[in-house]
């Protein structure tokens, strides 16, 4: 699994240490660089260790998304009123059973707080709305909905979108992370990049160090406070992928190809509990403002899920009650509506004149199709969805000629040809922490010196993503790891 031993090494074996400060991160990514700005902070003498040869991490590669909320001066600017406690309401149902709620009222009581943060380090969010369904507006609007007027979740909290979008052209990570990489730059912080750290220092039951890898040499950094794990998560080490989360094996991954699990092995060896390892985000290969016109069915024709909810869900779903064998079916009308903008270049795989020739093509049993589209229709046409529930706006009858997208070839023009197995994950299970960060042990104790953030915790996640609560959690817990780490 890993090219060396994680097992922890005890103080009296370390020879000499090469390194000294009162706090260790390791990885930057987003949570790393937020840990080791608030620890400098706090007065922290601080390394950050980076096994590439520079920042970014897997945040680097996001949308840019951040779920923040309670009343953020974008919220306000684009008038809506929102409050930590609808916004809390909505993530316990999004992020599904068992999502940490201790940790889920801070960080919606704080939202408006992270925000601010955020912005005063410079990260640019534009006070406009973006008001239809995507992954990525094809604009820089920096307000976007995540599913929060869909059923059931506009019944359970007040919708508000909460969204923040970095200002960005395309992707938002890349933008983010030049603008934390430049704070982290500007201050006392040290990086040491090319260098991966592949076990812990203990003295006793204490986290004291590590020993990492730099090129060819072995270096030993001591921790005085504290050592904080910024590793993300494991999607990328496929053994630990067929361990905990099976589902998830053979899908191409979203990451910058470091999310081995090394930190998440390292704190174990440790003798640190993990939660939820079998969660992840599916990334599925649709188009949402297609999806949301039209409808989305399993094998045998039947629609599982209303489409107006978060993608993300949409995926979870077709993924783990279908195998990612799903399709989109909508019509010309409903694929015209999209902007060309919002299409990333998807045409319908499969065209016909009638519901029985599409069914047909796409190779569903005789009358699947036709019964499940004459009942939608049925419904639609007076504004209704008896089934799913999906909100009235996204509701009217399908018409001739019809079309269906197979999610499983991706989201590339059908002349491309191929497959990419419908979607693209990573992996949101990972070490059980407290809210400062303290990695707890299968007692639920800290472990002391040892502290966390990001993806190589399950954070705020049970089993349910929603987009923008892992580059939101990444940051606003790994700042408390560092104040945490700094004070100790």
């Amino acid at each position: 699994m890993f090219s060396s031993s994680v097992r922890p090494v005890p103080q009296a074996h370390v020879p000499v240490v090469e390194h000294e400060v009162d706090v260790i991160v390791v990885g930057f990514g987003c949570a790393g660089a937020a840990a080791a700005l608030e620890a400098d902070a706090a007065g922290a003498s601080t390394v950050l260790l980076e096994q590439r040869s520079g920042g970014g991490g897997s945040s680097a590669h996001s949308g840019g998304e951040m779920y923040l909320g309670g009343g953020t001066a974008v919220q306000r600017a684009c008038g809506f009123d929102d409050t930590a406690e609808e916004m809390q309401k909505f993530l316990s149902a999004a992020l599904g059973p068992d999502a940490d709620q201790e940790k889920l009222g801070l960080y919606c009581r704080d939202s408006v707080a992270h925000f601010e943060w955020l912005v005063d380090h410079g990260v640019p969010f534009k006070p406009s709305l973006w008001d239809s369904p995507t992954w990525v507006p094809p604009t820089d609007d920096g307000l976007m909905w995540m599913g929060e007027r869909a059923h059931p979740f506009a019944e359970i909290a007040v919708p508000a979108p909460r969204g923040h979008r970095v200002t960005a052209d395309g992707f938002g990570g890349k933008v983010l992370m030049k603008v934390l990489g430049e704070r982290v730059a500007e201050s006392r912080v040290q990086v040491h990049t090319d260098t991966t750290v592949q076990r812990l220092i203990m003295d006793g039951d204490r986290v004291v160090g590590v020993v990492a890898r730099h090129f060819n040499e072995t270096v030993h950094y001591r921790a005085r406070r504290g050592v904080i794990l910024t590793t993300g998560g494991f999607a990328d080490n496929p053994e630990m992928v067929n361990q905990h989360a099976p589902a998830l094996v053979g899908l191409p991954v979203n990451s910058d190809g470091g999310d081995d699990g090394r930190g998440i092995a390292l704190a174990q060896a440790a003798g640190a509990a993990v939660r939820h390892m079998s969660a992840g985000q599916v990334g599925i290969s649709l188009i949402p403002g297609m999806a949301i016109r039209g409808m989305v069915v399993d094998p045998q024709g039947r629609r599982f899920i209303n489409e107006d909810v978060y993608p993300g869900l949409i995926g979870q779903a077709a993924l783990f009650k279908h195998g990612l064998k799903v399709w989109v079916i909508l019509d010309e009308k409903a694929y015209e509506e999209v902007p060309e903008a919002e299409r990333w270049g998807v045409r319908p795989h499969f065209v016909a004149e009638t519901i029985e020739e599409l069914e047909r093509e796409i190779g569903m049993p005789d009358g699947a199709l036709v019964t499940t589209i004459a009942e939608y229709n049925r419904h639609a046409a007076s504004g209704d969805d008896p089934y799913f529930h999906k909100e009235s706006t996204w509701l009217r009858p399908l018409e001739s000629p019809f079309a269906a997208i197979d999610v499983r070839r991706g989201i590339v023009p059908p002349e491309h040809g191929g497959s990419t197995g419908g979607a693209e994950v990573f992996t949101t299970g990972g070490l059980r922490t407290t809210v400062d960060g303290e990695v707890l042990d299968l007692d639920e104790t800290p472990i002391p010196g040892l502290y966390a953030a990001g993806r190589a915790t399950s954070g705020l996640h049970s089993w349910g993503y929603i987009s923008g609560t892992s580059l939101g959690d990444g940051t606003f817990f790994g700042r408390r790891a560092g104040v945490a780490a700094a004070g100790a």
